[in-house]
C-alpha cells in the first residue's frame, strides 16, 4: 500500500524527502509465529503494564488502534490515530536520526515493519512492530506527551549532526540486523560489536544531535514518571520489552530526577540501562528541552552557530537578520570584533526565505558556492538599479560593482569586486553575477536545506538492509501448526486436532515452546484432554528448568493461563 492511499491528513503532508523512507508493510508476510509473539507480548504487556506503566497505556492501546490479537494494520491504525491528529508509516529498521525527529515534528510515527525473531520476545535491540507501535502508539493519546514529542522532533530536525553521529548509525544498524538474523556468522558479530563500541568511543566532542539523542533515549524511549519511591514506565523501550519493563523497576538500577544534566548520560542500545530519569510532569520534559534548545545553533546564531556548522561539514541553514536562508555546506567564515563578517559555502547552494525557495536561486544556479558579508555597510551613492557603487562594511570589507537588481534580502551585482579588509580578493568579476545578502547578523544556523523538498532531491539511506527471511519447508510445516493452533482459539472448533498437533511437535519440534504454551491454554480453557494437558505442563516445566533463559517466558504463560486478560482489562 502507497502513503497516498492512507486517508490520514499527518501523513499526506509528510514532504518528499520524507517519504523516500517509507515501504509498503506487507502484512501478508507475517507469519502465524509472527502473529503468536505480537499475542504473547501484547498479553504480558496487559496484565503487567496496567500496575506499572502511565496511566493513559491500556485506553491509548485502543484509541491507537491495537488489539491484544493481531498484529496491527498501518491502515486501521492511521485511521485511528487520526483521531488524535497523528499518523503512522512503515520504514525499513533505523532510520537516521535527523528524519526520525522530522517524522516526529510532523506528528507520524515512524514504525519498523518487521517483527522481532522468537528468541528475541523479551527485548530487542533492533526497531520492530511491537517496539514502534505497542511502544510509541499508545501514550501519544496524553496530550501533554504527544506536545512535547513533536516539539521534540521540531527541535531535532535543527539539530547539527556530525560524520561520526552517521559513522555511529550505520554501525548501530548493522549490528541491530545482524542480532536479528538466526544464524548470524558469530565473528561477523563480534567485528560489528567492536565497531560500535570503536564508534561510541571516538565520536568527540558530542554534537547536537549525539546531546539529544541522549535527552530522546531517556524520555521518549526510556523515562519514567512520577516519583523516586514508585515511579510508573511511559518510555516505548520499556513499554516494548517485556522483560526490561519488570527488570527496570528492581532496587539496583537507579532512579535519578529528569534534568538538564540527563544529557551527560551516554546509552547503549544493546545492554539494559543502569539508571533512569523520572520526570515528575510531561511539562517538566519540555521545560529541559528549552533549556537545551536555548543553546543550540538554530537559536543561539551568530559565530557559535558558525563553527557548529564548520563542524558539521554538511549541509547546513545560515539565517541572515533579513530572512534571507542560505543553505549549503559551509566550509570558512571571517569575522569581526566576535562577529560574523563573510561567510562561504562550497559546492551547490540555495537561498530561500521562510523555508520557499527563492525564484532563481536554486543549488543549479549557485552550484559553485555561495559567498557574501555581514554586518552594516556605507554607501558612497545611492542603492538604485544600474548605479556603480562601493559598499564599506564596519569589518573593513569593500563591495565595488554595479547594481543589477535588489530585494529586500539580496542585491545582485555586475562587474563585483569583494576584498577583505586585509586586501584578499574574495570575490573576482570574472567568476560573474554577484548577489549579496543582506543583513547585519547571523541569527540562526540549523541542520539542513530550509526549503527541503526543493535542495534534498534524494534522503540520505542507509547503507545496509534488513534482513528477511526465507523459509524451509520444516518452517512452513511448523507455521501450519502455529495457524491451526489460532484457528482452534478463534474458531472454537477443532479441538480433537490438539493432541496430534502436539504430537507432531514432540516429534519435530522438540525446540518450540510457544506453540505448545497456545495448545495449553486452548485446553485449560475448554477443560479438554487431561492427559495432553498434563504432558504438555511436564513439558514446558522441563524447558524451563534447562534452559535459564525460558524460565521467566514459560512462567509468565502458565500465569496468563490461569489469569487471562481482555482487551477491555
Amino acid at each position: 500500500m502507497d502513503f497516498e492511499d492512507f486517508n490520514n491528513p499527518q501523513v499526506k503532508a509528510l514532504p518528499k524527502h520524507l517519504r523516500q523512507y517509507i515501504v509498503p508493510q506487507h502484512y501478508e508476510h507475517y507469519t502465524p509465529i509472527d502473529q503468536a509473539i505480537w499475542r504473547y507480548v501484547m498479553r504480558q504487556n496487559y496484565n503487567y503494564l496496567k500496575d506499572v506503566a502511565y496511566y493513559p497505556y491500556i485506553p491509548g492501546l485502543e484509541k491507537a488502534g491495537l488489539t491484544i490479537e493481531h498484529i496491527p494494520n498501518l491502515q486501521e491504525m492511521n485511521d485511528a490515530l487520526a483521531k488524535i491528529g497523528w499518523g503512522a508509516v512503515t520504514v525499513d529498521g533505523f532510520i537516521p536520526p535527523a528524519a526520525f525527529m522530522e517524522y516526529q515534528a510532523y506528528k507520524v510515527l515512524v514504525i519498523a515493519a518487521d517483527i522481532r525473531q522468537l528468541k528475541h520476545i523479551e527485548y530487542t535491540p533492533a526497531p520492530d512492530i511491537i517496539h514502534e507501535s505497542a511502544g510509541h502508539a499508545p501514550i501519544i493519546a496524553d496530550p501533554d506527551y504527544h506536545q512535547y514529542l513533536s516539539y521534540f522532533g521540531s527541535i531535532g530536525a535543527k539539530a547539527m549532526f556530525s560524520a561520526q553521529d552517521y559513522e555511529l548509525y550505520e554501525a548501530i544498524r548493522a549490528l541491530s540486523i545482524l542480532k536479528e538474523m538466526p544464524d548470524a556468522d558469530p565473528c561477523e558479530l563480534k567485528a560489528a560489536q567492536n565497531q560500535v563500541a570503536y564508534c561510541q568511543q571516538n565520536m568527540g566532542e558530542p554534537s547536537e544531535m549525539a546531546l539529544l539523542s541522549r535527552l530522546h533515549w531517556w524520555t521518549v524511549e526510556y523515562g519514567l514518571i512520577g516519583n523516586l519511591e514508585n515511579p510508573k514506565i511511559y518510555g516505548a523501550g520499556l513499554l516494548s520489552s517485556i522483560g526490561e519493563s519488570a527488570t527496570c523497576m528492581q532496587p539496583d538500577v537507579k532512579k535519578l530526577w529528569y534534568n538538564q544534566y540527563a544529557v551527560n548520560y551516554p546509552y547503549d542500545i544493546t545492554q539494559p540501562q543502569q539508571q533512569l530519569f523520572v520526570t515528575e510532569t510531561f511539562q517538566n520534559l519540555i521545560d529541559v528541552l528549552e533549556q537545551f534548545a536555548n543553546k543550540m545553533a538554530f537559536r543561539v546564531g551568530g559565530v557559535y552557530g558558525l563553527r557548529k556548522a564548520l563542524e558539521s561539514n554538511n549541509t547546513c541553514t545560515v539565517v541572515y537578520s533579513s530572512g534571507l536562508q542560505v543553505s549549503g555546506t559551509l566550509t570558512d567564515f571571517i569575522q569581526h570584533n566576535g562577529k560574523p563578517a563573510f561567510i562561504r559555502l562550497t559546492g551547490p547552494a540555495a537561498l530561500a526565505v521562510d523555508g520557499k525557495q527563492l525564484h532563481g536561486h536554486a543549488k543549479d544556479y549557485h552550484k559553485d558556492g555561495f559567498s557574501s558579508p555581514v554586518g552594516q555597510f556605507k554607501a558612497d551613492s545611492e542603492l538604485i538599479i544600474g548605479n556603480p557603487v562601493q559598499l564599506d562594511f564596519e569589518s573593513g570589507i569593500t563591495v565595488q560593482g554595479t547594481i543589477k537588481n535588489s530585494t529586500p534580502q539580496i542585491i545582485t551585482f555586475e562587474n563585483c569586486t569583494v576584498t577583505s579588509a586585509g586586501g584578499e580578493i574574495l570575490f573576482d568579476p570574472a567568476w560573474g553575477i554577484y548577489d549579496m545578502a543582506l543583513g547585519y547578523d547571523i541569527v540562526s544556523v540549523f541542520s539542513g536545506a530550509a526549503d527541503k523538498n526543493t535542495f534534498e532531491e534524494l534522503a540520505y539511506h542507509p547503507k545496509t538492509t534488513t534482513y528477511h527471511p526465507t523459509y524451509t519447508q520444516k518452517q512452513q510445516d511448523l507455521h501450519r501448526f502455529y495457524q491451526r493452533v489460532r484457528n482452534c482459539r478463534e474458531d472454537t472448533v477443532g479441538h480433537e486436532r490438539l493432541a496430534y498437533i502436539w504430537e507432531q511437535l514432540q516429534t519435530d519440534f522438540p525446540d518450540d515452546w510457544l506453540c505448545a504454551l497456545e495448545i495449553l491454554e486452548i485446553l485449560d480453557r475448554e477443560k479438554q484432554e487431561p492427559e495432553v494437558a498434563t504432558a504438555i505442563t511436564q513439558f514446558l516445566e522441563d524447558k524451563a528448568d534447562k534452559q535459564p533463559g525460558l524460565k521467566k517466558l514459560i512462567g509468565d504463560g502458565f500465569y496468563l493461563i490461569k489469569h487471562p486478560v481482555e482487551q477491555s482489562a
